[in-house]
């Protein structure tokens, strides 16, 4: 009972801490002085990064490790199926801005500029990940509550 109780409790954190980084990542994306420093878009974006290593595995070990309902009513679930395209859709939209911050991450160690030319799209893309989120949210509170279509 106290492990279901503790990986509830970090996936729930890992998902506040990923949902306002992502947020944040994207706002600081949106509103990046090209000549100002990266660090606070950087700064989010390694939380984004955290939130991460911790919600998919406590996420993974909840549905498939025997901790809460079992695997088989999360994979007979529609609901389920529809958080999983959902994540899914998160981490193929990570692919492009992941890359693009690691080469910033790189150069700005080698002490070379950085060209934030794309910023605007990673914030933009962080958006949509922003309601792609809170669209795992609604199917999950919904699948908790024993809801499915």
């Amino acid at each position: 009972m106290t492990i279901r109780w503790l990986l509830a409790t970090l996936h729930l954190l890992a998902l506040g801490i990923g949902l306002g980084s992502i947020f944040a990542r994207g706002y600081a994306a949106q509103h990046l002085i090209p000549e100002k420093s990266t660090q606070g878009l950087l700064l989010a974006d390694s939380f984004w990064g955290l939130s991460a290593l911790i919600w998919i595995p406590t996420g993974l070990l909840r549905a498939f490790g025997g901790f809460e309902k079992g695997s088989a009513y999360y994979l007979d679930s529609t609901l389920f199926w529809v958080k999983m395209a959902l994540v899914i859709g998160v981490l193929a939209l990570e692919i492009w801005p992941m890359v693009r911050l690691i080469q910033w991450r790189l150069r700005q160690r080698a002490g070379t500029s950085v060209d934030t030319e794309a910023a605007k799209r990673i914030g933009v893309i962080s958006y949509v990940q922003t309601g792609l989120i809170v669209l795992m949210v609604l199917a999950a509170t919904a699948m908790a509550r024993g809801l499915d279509f």
